[in-house]
């Protein structure tokens, strides 16, 4: 009698409204209970690495010019690129994180994991010094690179818990089937990787642990998609080009930060909730923070259904339909962001509630404090986003945006450009090995001859 009584239950769940649906708020494991104590320790940590900064700007020969300028301001760079020996202690990165994944410990305490080849040939038995062998042992690992290198994947990347993916000191891009999966797993951390062109593939079978082989049908074609899985944490990545989102999580998915990436050339960048009627997605809670929406987007930065999203400190460049939207009564904290709105005139809006009519989505709770507004660009607030006082979305106050050309200096790869790579002529970034803009002209015109070129950091000398 009990497995009827459950179906009929979860019926009823399914066939409520949307905010007697929301007010269940069906709590997650994993889920914080006080999701405004981890938007002001955020505000924390940005206020101390910005004072920081400042302080040591005014005092005289205190630093050199070399230290200050990996003192961003930015909390998660300011933890661990000021010590020329971080490779030595790669690790240190795993307490830098902020927000709703800063738990998660991806492969501290593991062994170093060196990959030496890029080939990808086998996924049911993949061979050891490929990243596929690396990422589903069962031990905590801290996944490094040889050289650097192109992963071309046939099929996706089942990722097993507690890895690190650390790309630093190398240039790795991932291509090609899948790409990243993260399913069923938690303390992920994905750092300095470009992942570009990944395609829908499958109908294999594909190893997940030394233990299993499965049967895999058809992927998306996600960049990263994190699949009922928590305390991730992705950092310093460049994504662009994939056949459907650059990162989706779904599925009661919580805990995740998405930090200081560059974001290019995508329509539909970035998913948050299954569907409307998917309840333990309201337990989702996801920190956007330090990133730079590039060129060539289109929407979804992000899409949001039923969680809680804190949107901190990320430069707008670029949308053609919308920047963030969402459906079934999110709540989107979004904090000194910088939106810069397209030349369409029907296009100025930074928000779009989906398919929803004013009457319902006018007490959800969207919140608008410190942003700043160029080219015409207007956020819409609702719910306890239209008061003074916010029951769901408090905060410190945040800083101000005129600081988001400094603490976004450095997102995605470092040592690479804010493009995506092809052939023939491109408008590039250049940028030193601190991740700083050369002068005298900090975009040139530079001629890639060939792909494989691309795929080297570009530290050059300005085009005369």
């Amino acid at each position: 009698m009990l497995p009827h009584s459950s179906i009929l239950l979860l019926c009823i769940l399914t066939s409520l409204s949307p905010p007697i649906r929301a007010s269940l708020n069906l709590s997650l494991p994993l889920q914080h209970p006080n999701p405004e104590a981890v938007v002001q320790e955020v505000q924390r940590r940005l206020n101390v690495s910005i004072s920081r900064r400042q302080t040591l700007e005014t005092i005289a020969n205190v630093s050199s010019e070399s230290r200050l300028s990996c003192l961003t301001g930015n909390p998660v760079d300011d933890c661990w690129r000021c010590d020329p020996n971080w490779a030595n202690n790669r690790q240190r990165l795993a307490d830098c994180g902020i927000g709703f994944g800063h738990a998660a410990a991806g492969g501290k305490g593991g062994e170093i994991y060196v990959v030496t080849d890029s080939s990808d040939h086998d996924a049911a038995e993949p061979k050891p010094g490929t990243l596929r062998h690396a990422v589903i042992q069962t031990q905590p690992l801290w996944i490094v690179f040889a050289s650097s290198m192109v992963i071309n994947l046939k099929y996706e990347l089942i990722v097993n818990s507690f890895k690190t993916i650390d790309g630093r000191g190398a240039v790795v891009r991932i291509t090609g089937g899948g790409c990243i999966t993260l399913q069923y797993v938690n303390h992920i951390i994905i750092h300095n990787i470009e992942v570009s062109h990944c395609v829908p593939t499958g109908h294999t079978n594909i190893r997940s642990s030394p233990t299993h082989v499965g049967f895999r049908g058809k992927s998306d074609g996600d960049g990263i998609s994190i699949f009922s899985s928590s305390n991730i944490w992705i950092d310093h990545c460049s994504l662009s080009y994939c056949s459907d989102g650059l990162i989706d999580a779904i599925m009661g998915s919580t805990g995740i930060t998405i930090s200081n990436n560059y974001f290019s050339h995508h329509n539909e960048v970035m998913l948050l909730g299954h569907n409307d009627k998917y309840l333990p997605d309201s337990g989702m809670q996801v920190t956007i923070a330090f990133n730079l929406f590039g060129q060539g987007l289109v929407q979804r930065m992000p899409r949001c259904r039923l969680g809680y999203v804190h949107v901190v400190n990320n430069d707008f460049a670029e949308w053609k339909m919308y920047a963030i939207g969402g459906s079934a009564n999110p709540t989107i904290n979004s904090q000194g962001n910088r939106y810069t709105a397209p030349t369409d005139p029907s296009a100025k809006e930074v928000t779009k509630r989906e398919d929803t009519d004013e009457s319902e989505w006018a007490n959800w709770n969207w919140r608008s404090e410190g942003d700043v507004m160029v080219n015409g660009a207007f956020f819409v607030p609702s719910g306890a986003g239209l008061s003074a006082q916010y029951s769901k979305a408090s905060s410190v106050d945040p800083k101000s945006a005129g600081l988001i050309d400094q603490l976004t200096i450095n997102a995605g790869v470092f040592g690479g450009t804010r493009c995506s790579w092809g052939c023939g002529w491109h408008l590039l970034l250049v940028v030193d090995n601190e991740g700083r803009p050369q002068s005298p002209s900090h975009l040139q015109l530079y001629s890639l001859p060939n792909c494989e070129s691309a795929l080297r950091p570009i530290l050059v000398e300005p085009m005369q």
